[in-house]
């Protein structure tokens, strides 16, 4: 085991004879995009099993939170979170967007909904929070200021497939939710995403954004963009979907063994979970910065590649954003670190890292 590598994530994907029929199926009608029939099966597909109205599938998670900023017809600044993936804050930008960052709450890793309304001003128009690593954002309250303030509300939930709120799919929070399908992602279709409101005007909106811009008529009628999936990226989304639920259970099973082995070390802590989480990643908070270098390095000679989850918090990438101090991330981003969960993965292994990462501390 000491000799073969383990890498903080892989994806999960079905039999390779599964694909097989589906890629015939593409091959032989000759259609390869345009919002084809297996786009069309996925959308529903994966809607039926998340339990959702529907969704509008799209070529990656970032084109699907610009899709959203579109949609919802954003200007100024838009309230988000340090504690994420640059993606979430190039969107922003990208959509000639203000990006204004509140802190996070340290133990859930999320953004503090108490922090928001300090950052709004008259320019703000909408709060995008993300679900960091599939934990469910304070929503309440997050909706609480949004209508105290008239704002729109675009969930970053790349991380959050397969989650639920007070009895109904994370991702029908909101006025859009935007997701991932990347291939590290819950389920995936090598790359993907997928932007889902329960708004039927705005659901029409986001299909002609995704493709130019064009209505049914094709009458060019909103300032889109080329968002497409195409039809191969589907059809490996459709394989997949038929092990997303096996993947989840899973997920959480080694996830808990994890935490059942490193809750005993009053060096290590956990984020703490709102309700219902997927179980996507298993981060672990260290005491310092200097404890986590020692700790990943001690596992990298050993072949154990966990990733630094989100480093460096956002608001210190000076090269497109003013630095604006926010302390709870900037702290927590120096002292997370994601061990490897993946559907692979054996518990074994998972003894064994735990086992290297203690005898580390």
């Amino acid at each position: 085991m000491e000799n073969e590598s383990i890498y903080v994530t892989m994806p999960t994907l079905a039999p390779l004879n599964e694909l097989h029929p589906l890629l015939e199926g593409i091959w032989k009608r000759g259609i390869l995009t345009h919002n084809g029939p297996i786009v069309q099966q996925f959308e529903k597909e994966v809607a039926r099993f998340l339990n959702i109205k529907n969704m509008v599938a799209v070529s990656n998670g970032t084109i699907a939170i610009q899709m959203g900023i579109k949609a919802l017809g954003l200007t100024g600044e838009i309230i988000t979170t340090p504690f994420t993936f640059v993606a979430t804050l190039s969107s922003i930008i990208w959509e000639h967007c203000t990006p204004v960052f509140a802190d996070i709450d340290p133990e859930t890793f999320n953004i503090d909904p108490e922090k928001i309304a300090e950052r709004i001003t008259n320019r703000t128009s909408a709060i995008l929070p993300v679900h960091v690593f599939g934990n469910p954002c304070d929503i309440e309250k997050i909706e609480k200021v949004a209508k105290q303030y008239n704002l729109k509300v675009l969930y970053d939930a790349a991380h959050a497939v397969g989650v639920n709120y007070n009895g109904k799919n994370i991702l029908e929070y909101g006025d859009i939710s935007a997701t991932s399908f990347h291939a590290t992602k819950m389920l995936n279709t090598v790359e993907g995403g997928g932007c889902i409101s329960n708004d039927d005007e705005l659901h029409e909106k986001l299909k002609r954004i995704r493709f130019f811009g064009y209505d049914d008529n094709k009458d060019v009628v909103e300032d889109g963009f080329n968002g497409k999936m195409t039809e191969v990226h589907a059809a490996v989304g459709l394989a997949n979907l038929k092990y997303l639920q096996s993947a989840l259970d899973d997920r959480k099973k080694k996830y808990l063994l994890y935490k059942e082995i490193l809750s005993s070390k009053k060096q290590i802590g956990f984020q703490k979970i709102n309700q219902d989480c997927n179980y996507s990643y298993f981060p672990i908070l260290l005491p310092s910065e200097d404890i986590l270098l020692k700790v990943e390095k001690v596992l990298n000679r050993q072949n154990i590649f966990p990733r630094r989850y989100f480093y460096p918090s956002v608001n210190t990438f000076t090269k497109i954003v003013p630095y604006f101090p926010l302390p709870q991330s900037e702290d927590v981003s120096k002292r997370v670190l994601c061990l490897p969960l993946y559907y692979e993965l054996k518990e074994e292994q998972i003894i064994y890292i735990t086992e290297v990462l203690i005898n580390s501390l």
